[in-house]
């Protein structure tokens, strides 16, 4: 076999995956073999081994999505340097067309309409018929479309795909090495900095902060981990390496009682950081990794920990996934500090699924498992009717479903099953499953499942009409988006806080981890509103039930506390704060 060029890394090849995939659904092929690109792109780029070596050694198909079919391509690709449908499909489509897919809100399936009634197939065609206004008269777009791109390729959003990785997978390849760091005999503390630790949604690198007794041995055991497809040449105290799915890892080793200052540092924000500095400055203080400096005295003072530092200029110590400069410099005491919620505050999970639609184990499965986790109840929300991807809950089925849940919530001990259900709201605001269907759940909780492309008018309304809707009590994901993959829908969010608060309907933070919607910027001024929040894990699996930890990240960047989330309540308190309640 040839040898492997030298550049064909994991993010490569998941690059040349999905783009095979753009191009198959540019060429009208059908859904399931776009689906087998995208998942195998999305496999290959999580994978924590040399894909490359894992085809030269016949093991890559223990990947998840990688059957033969695909295989053969990796094989094509190792031995060939290229892909001989890939190179087909290229001469198909103009290289520009490829370009417009990824811009945000576009894709193959839009960008192939535009092509094909604008005759439109570069970045550059696009931007003249957004200046021109060509592309209101094309069915499905408008003004406010025209004047998005034009914003999305002023920022290149066009040129690349993002370099941008969801915290989660880059958490899911920091792990076994901060693990590894951390069991060094070397090693004395090892952190996690940057806006990983301020959970953020996404991630461009990840920055570790460590103190050892010997730092160079400590980084020449990073620079060898096999979890790293390349590292520098390590320093006396600093080393660089790239991971095979292309996420650039930086690890210091700082002397112990410096360690505060180069953690609150490298945790950042750029934004906290330059506001903390110009703060400091007017104190006569002067801030930096390496110390806090006395203008008067010209003296430097190392901190062992980020609370001295906080400390030397008057500050309480700042929560990390407040640092963001929105007011947390504000605070003069810990008593101005919200005590911010944990994932131990919750005490109910109120959006999960069975295998009744597309999740992977039983009610009483599901139950047993939350009730281990330390809840104390759960509803049972499986999909409605027109979810659109199969596996939906009939309302026959649904009714069955209900005695099901009853029955699982008298044989389980130790916890309250609901009869619940995720149901879909139609484009026109309506809900897939009759009034008195409804009345017959404990939980209802409505999310768009179609349609993504109304305008923004028409989804604002749509999503409206349902929070108006007497048996609703959450809105599931309320904007749609994916992390890094899908752009929330055009909806007025301002307009959807507002109703929720006048109809009392819950918001909720869904915690699937590529989600995390709401994100926090809407959920904190949901919380301002007055509107009550809910952290759900979405889990289709016993396994997932813990991904509200996702949730409740994004619930700490909006600095909300316990008592602005409903399910930190027992399930009685909550009942009578849901729509239509008695008490209510």
């Amino acid at each position: 076999m040839a040898d492997i060029p030298p550049d064909l890394t994991n993010a490569r090849i998941a690059e040349l995956f999905d783009e095979l995939g753009d191009l198959y659904e540019l060429d009208g092929a059908v859904v399931h073999r776009v689906l087998a690109y995208r998942n195998a792109a999305k496999a290959v780029r999580d994978a924590s081994r040399s894909v490359a070596t894992l085809t030269r050694e016949g093991t890559v198909t223990s990947l998840p999505g990688i059957g033969k079919t695909l295989e053969e391509k990796l094989k094509a690709l190792v031995d060939t340097g290229s892909i001989p449908a890939l190179d087909r499909l290229r001469g198909t489509f103009p290289p520009g067309l490829i370009a417009m897919t990824r811009l945000p809100g576009l894709g193959p399936k839009r960008a192939r309409k535009l092509y094909d009634e604008l005759q439109i197939d570069s970045l550059e065609a696009l931007a003249q018929a957004a200046q021109d206004e060509r592309l209101r008269g094309v069915k499905g777009f408008g003004p406010k479309f025209e004047v998005a791109v034009l914003e999305a390729i002023a920022a290149g959003h066009g040129d690349e795909r993002s370099r941008r990785i969801p915290l989660y997978r880059a958490m899911e390849t920091a792990g076994p090495i901060v693990e590894a760091l951390r069991a060094h005999p070397a090693s004395d503390e090892v952190h996690i900095a940057g806006s990983a630790r301020r959970m953020a949604d996404s991630v461009k690198d990840l920055d570790i902060i460590a103190t050892a007794s010997d730092p160079r041995a400590l980084l020449d055991a990073f620079a060898a981990l096999p979890e790293l497809e390349s590292a520098g040449n390590p320093g006396d105290n600093a080393a660089r390496g790239i991971t095979h799915n292309g996420l650039s890892i930086d690890v210091r080793v700082v002397e112990p009682d410096q360690l505060g200052n180069l953690l609150q540092h490298f945790t950042g924000s750029k934004n906290h950081n330059t506001a903390l500095r110009a703060a400091a400055v007017r104190k006569g203080l002067h801030v930096s990794e390496y110390g806090i400096t006395d203008d008067a005295t010209g003296q430097t003072h190392r901190c062992a920990t980020e609370e001295e530092v906080y400390a030397l200029l008057g500050l309480p110590w700042i929560p990390p996934e407040l640092r963001e400069d929105r007011g947390e410099l504000q605070f003069t005491g810990e008593a101005d500090v919200p005590q911010l919620i944990t994932q131990a505050d919750l005490k109910g999970d109120l959006h999960m699924h069975t295998i009744a639609s597309d999740g992977r184990a039983t009610i009483t499965e599901m139950a047993i498992a939350a009730r281990e986790r330390g809840l104390s109840y759960i509803a049972i929300t499986d999909h409605s009717a027109s979810h659109g991807f199969g596996n939906d809950v009939s309302p026959d089925e649904l009714r069955r479903q209900i005695q099901r849940v009853r029955e699982a919530d008298a044989a389980v001990e130790g916890i309250t099953i609901l009869a619940g259900t995720e149901v879909n709201i139609l484009p026109n605001g309506s809900l897939d499953y009759a009034d008195d269907l409804l009345a017959e759940l404990d939980w209802v909780v409505a999310s768009v499942h179609t349609a993504f492309n109304l305008d923004e008018r028409a989804m604002t309304q749509r999503i409206v009409h349902a929070l108006e809707h007497p048996h609703v009590h959450a809105l599931g994901h309320p904007t749609g988006r994916k992390i890094e993959q899908r752009p929330a829908y055009a909806v007025d969010i301002d307009a959807v806080i507002e109703a929720a608060a006048r109809t009392g309907t819950f918001l909720e933070i869904n915690s699937a981890p590529d989600r995390r919607d709401l994100h926090d910027v809407h959920a904190r001024a949901a919380v301002a509103a007055g509107v009550l929040l809910v952290i759900d894990s979405d889990a289709h699996g016993p396994e997932k039930l813990g991904l509200t930890s996702w949730g409740v990240g994004t619930a700490r960047r909006a600095w909300v506390t316990p008592t602005q989330v409903a399910n930190t309540r027992s399930w009685e308190e909550l009942a009578a704060l849901r729509k239509g309640a008695p008490d209510r």
